[in-house]
């Protein structure tokens, strides 16, 4: 009896822990080409395997995230008959109609924790983040693990982790949930993204990127079957309904992971010397994809735990908090002691500015991602159910409707000549009657595939002119009046993509390229003649964040979470404020100061 007692001393793990084993699909993009039937046959498959404890879905479950796609996927799996834990990743978030509210409706949530034969195992989000740019875990999940971590205290335990990117570069903030599993037992963490087999080194954890489920130029698709031992994992691929292959990798379990090994994390030593300075900083318990108003005295956003809030201008603390049913990505307009704001549990709110209570609300049949234009009491906002209204202010009275929207809009409509002008997730862009409603004029860009929409951007109206920049890399001059286009171009030099502006006088469409420049063209130009260039080179990137000017700068926010202030007549950089790694929302520009919030739930007022 004493040996044996001795043995589990030497040998807890060897002998407590049991051989098991789990599927891992990923990427079945439900609404692309074959991504239903390549699933239904993995459903299939899965129900005829005998020795399968689970199944994990690491993200991509669609193509583009909408609630037709989301209900098919769910109907195929329902078909299952093994447990199913899922996450979502890039393609169910960034293009979703729902701003992924969704998700979390048909599958029940978007992150999972349990624990399986001496094993626990942990799934976050790689979302929301419903403009392009890099992926990442959403605050509220870093809270949620903070939580599971914290009920479940007990840091011996051996854990996998799961979510959709690689923990890498590919999240702007990996380093926030490495560092928190690092400070656990865990053995290898599992992503998909990549449509193919392979091991990482993330920061000292195992990484295990897996295939697709997607046939591809296969004749089926397929998944990884994967056997957990006392000292080892095993990773199979399945080709559904045909055969296993032998493993193509094996990895060791290991007891303790070297915590010394850490990879360069993201450098703010610019903030020493620059000459922007911090008045006050707020960091929130969600992310923030919404921007920000005022009324002067407070700011105004909305995070996508679903609340709407002010904040004191002159201090930064919290005043008062409304909490609407889905995640917020509206930025919220203010108009005489109103706040009107858009949420993706499908209203639109008219609140108290002062004390935040629900003045009103208007029900749409979608969500609402669109962020609403306020002029002459009037609030303009877009929709996901293919409806722009108007609304008064006061009574919240819908006093039009124009319900041909193809598409869902996620932008902030323009409003010039008596005109409300925008674009949509359907290649749509409109241009509405401020008064009545009515189509005065509709533009096509000539694709059939929706993600070459002009629907992020905000458009820039000068000299009888509609400038847009949209995923094509088209810069494009359309006559306000007509709706006819006066001249379109893409330039292999300037890869623009949906980040725009106009300087202050009116004279200079600014746009962002998708290599870090600045460019300038005239609003006069019968081309896109780039004759005014930054002198800013910024990494690459794809954030589609407007850009605004006052009388000196013109201030260019970015996905790494730098906000930098260029000279709008030198085009020098007057300098650089690094906020945190995400992207930066819209900014606020104040007399001498700026409003800036990051994805990731910061928010700080600069002074400039």
């Amino acid at each position: 009896m004493k040996k044996i007692f001795l043995l589990l001393l030497l040998f807890p793990i060897a002998l407590c822990a049991q051989t098991f084993k789990f599927a891992q699909v990923t990427d079945t993009h439900v609404g692309g080409a074959t991504g239903a039937d390549d699933l239904r046959r993995t459903v299939l498959d899965l129900n005829h395997q005998q020795d399968i404890d689970f199944v994990i879905l690491s993200g991509d479950v669609t193509e583009f995230g909408s609630d037709a796609e989301l209900a098919l996927a769910k109907q195929i799996l329902d078909s299952l008959n093994l447990p199913l834990y899922v996450v979502p990743g890039n393609h169910d978030s960034n293009w979703s109609e729902s701003g992924a509210n969704s998700f979390r409706k048909v599958f029940g949530a978007e992150t999972f924790f349990f624990e399986h034969k001496g094993f626990q195992f942990i799934g976050t989000t790689s979302g929301p983040n419903m403009r392009m740019s890099p992926g990442q875990i959403p605050r509220e999940n870093l809270v949620w693990m903070d939580s599971i971590f914290q009920v479940h205290a007990d840091p011996s335990k051996p854990l996998i982790a799961i979510n959709h990117y690689p923990l890498d570069s590919s999240l702007n903030n990996w380093y926030e949930n490495i560092d928190r599993i690092k400070a656990r037992n865990i053995q290898f963490a599992l992503c998909g993204h990549g449509h193919s087999n392979k091991l990482y080194d993330w920061d000292g954890v195992q990484g295990i990127m897996s295939r697709s489920n997607l046939r591809a130029k296969d004749s089926v698709g397929g998944y990884n079957i994967i056997t957990v031992t006392a000292d080892s994992a095993f990773f199979q691929v399945r080709k559904p309904q045909t055969l296993t292959e032998n493993h193509w990798l094996k990895i060791a379990l290991k007891k303790d992971i070297d915590s010394s090994i850490n990879y360069k994390r993201p450098d703010f030593g610019v903030n020493q010397t620059s000459k922007a300075k911090v008045a006050w900083s707020y960091v929130d318990y969600g992310d923030i994809g919404a921007g920000i108003s005022t009324d002067g005295k407070l700011l105004f956003t909305a995070n996508t735990v679903g609340d709407v809030y002010a904040l004191d201008l002159k201090s930064g603390k919290k005043v008062w908090s409304f909490k609407t049913g889905g995640k917020v990505y509206s930025t919220p307009a203010y108009h005489k002691r109103t706040i009107v704001v858009g949420s993706s549990d499908h209203f639109i709110y008219g609140l108290d500015a002062r004390t935040g209570k629900l003045r009103w609300k208007v029900a749409a049949d979608k969500a609402v991602l669109g962020s609403p234009a306020v002029a002459k009491g009037i609030a303009y906002i877009g929709a996901s159910d293919g409806v722009f209204r108007a609304i008064d202010v006061r009574s919240g009275k819908v006093v039009w409707t124009f319900d041909h929207v193809k598409g869902y809009v996620s932008t902030l409509p323009t409003l010039a000549d008596n005109k409300v002008i925008f674009g949509s997730w359907g290649n749509g862009f409109y241009a509405l009657d401020q008064r009545t409603g009515q189509l005065q004029w509709e533009w096509h860009n000539g694709h059939a595939n929706r993600m070459f929409s002009a629907a992020a951007c905000y458009p820039v109206v000068s000299n009888n002119r509609v400038f847009i920049v949209a995923p094509d890399r088209y810069m494009t001059a359309i006559d306000l009046k007509t709706g006819k286009t006066i001249w379109r171009e893409k330039q292999d030099a300037y890869r623009v993509r949906e980040s725009m502006g106009l300087s202050k006088d009116g004279k200079m469409v600014y746009a962002k390229t998708m290599d870090g420049e600045l460019i300038g063209v005239p609003v006069t130009a019968e081309n896109m003649n780039v004759s005014w260039k930054a002198k800013l080179k910024m990494p690459y990137e794809l954030a589609p964040t407007a850009i605004y000017s006052d009388k000196k700068y013109t201030f260019v926010p970015s996905d790494k979470g730098v906000m930098t202030a260029v000279d709008s007549k030198t085009g020098e950089v007057v300098w650089t404020y690094k906020l945190s790694n995400a992207l930066i929302n819209p900014p606020l520009v104040l007399k001498n100061k700026i409003a800036v919030s990051t994805m990731d739930g910061k928010i700080m007022l600069l002074t400039i």
